[in-house]
């Protein structure tokens, strides 16, 4: 685990020293692939689609030598970041990069070719969602009716894919984001298989600011990180469920809360209801800021038991449950006050 991440953008700060670094050892420190980098720091990664993520703040994805925080939108490659994370000055930086050169030397990253844009386009949909039901409700405990209700307004559905060498094919439960007007902007993949560590990510392309949601008539909207943490918190609150709405954000960014805001300005009261741990409350602590800033004063957290609703459920149906993850000593007075009524 990293043991500092200050979260400051340094500028330089001139002094009487001066640290010389050729160009091909700036371009080299760079280039520094940042899981490998990352993870001899002991910081764990997460799978996010072609991605890492960061187990410590969910909001930050890696890849080779780039990186990105979906909280705050900003981004950079391989200095940058540890400029950013841990506080350093540029000099300091790369130094702390080509350090590995000491003893075994980081991984370079493979250059990254900028991808062309293409447009969204939905996966193609399996003839029947027989695997993504008995994954949902055998593995995940949801609740039949909602699954059903989520797969008739067309929001989830199976898809069947080829893989890259086409040699095989894969099923993967697909969470679909839509606009105001209905029209598919966003989806999230995730994998239906019960062995092994299963794919999930965004697809390529999908619009950040419409990920999957449920709109309703009243004027109270959920958040959670994730989609089975949506469909797992209706499933433990059924009674009038629907007349709410509800929304993942597919990480921990606010670009979904905000646009759902803006399309539906009946919504007033928010519940933040993100894992119960590190990331999720820190993530919570600062979206409700953001929200208190746009004048939605009547915004509260509510705390699953165990590390997400999920893990509630199935605590529900007698199985093993992650626990919940408390904040550090010094920080519990930021949670009592994420969890105090306005």
């Amino acid at each position: 685990m990293m043991k500092l991440r200050v979260r400051i953008y340094h500028e330089e700060v001139s002094d009487m020293s001066y640290v010389y670094f050729t160009e091909e050892q700036k371009e080299r420190a760079n280039s520094i692939d940042l899981v490998d980098f990352l993870q001899r720091q002991g910081e764990k990664m997460l799978p996010s689609g072609r991605d890492k993520r960061l187990s410590s703040d969910h909001s930050i994805t890696v890849r080779g030598n780039s990186w990105y925080d979906h909280a705050i939108e900003k981004g950079g490659l391989a200095i940058d970041f540890v400029k950013y994370f841990y506080g350093k000055t540029y000099p300091d930086a790369v130094s702390m990069l080509l350090d590995g050169e000491q003893g075994i030397p980081y991984i370079q990253s493979q250059k990254q070719e900028k991808e062309p844009s293409a447009p969204f386009s939905l996966p193609p949909k399996n003839r029947d969602m027989r695997r993504t039901f008995a994954y949902l409700l055998k593995v995940r405990y949801l609740d039949k009716q909602i699954v059903t209700d989520f797969a008739k307004a067309d929001l989830l559905y199976e898809s069947l894919e080829d893989s890259q060498d086409g040699t095989r094919q894969y099923h993967n439960a697909i969470f679909v984001g839509r606009d105001k007007e209905g029209v598919a902007r966003h989806a999230h993949k995730k994998g239906i298989y019960t062995y092994g560590s299963s794919f999930r990510g965004n697809l390529t392309s999908s619009d950040p600011k419409y990920s999957f949601r449920w709109v309703g008539t009243s004027d109270t909207l959920y958040v959670f990180e994730a989609p089975i943490d949506l469909l797992s918190y209706v499933s433990l609150h059924k009674e009038g469920w629907k007349q709410h709405s509800y929304v993942a954000l597919c990480c921990v960014g606010s670009k979904p809360i905000f646009q759902l805001l803006q399309d539906f300005p009946n919504m007033k009261k928010i519940w933040l209801c993100l894992d119960h741990d590190i990331p999720g409350m820190k993530a919570a602590e600062r979206i409700k800021k953001q929200l208190l800033e746009m004048g939605y004063g009547d915004t509260e957290t509510d705390l699953s038991q165990y590390k997400d609703w999920n893990e509630d459920l199935k605590a529900l149906h007698g199985q093993l449950a992650i626990p919940a993850e408390e904040l550090p000593g010094n920080q519990q007075e930021t949670k009592q006050e994420l969890l105090k009524m306005e």
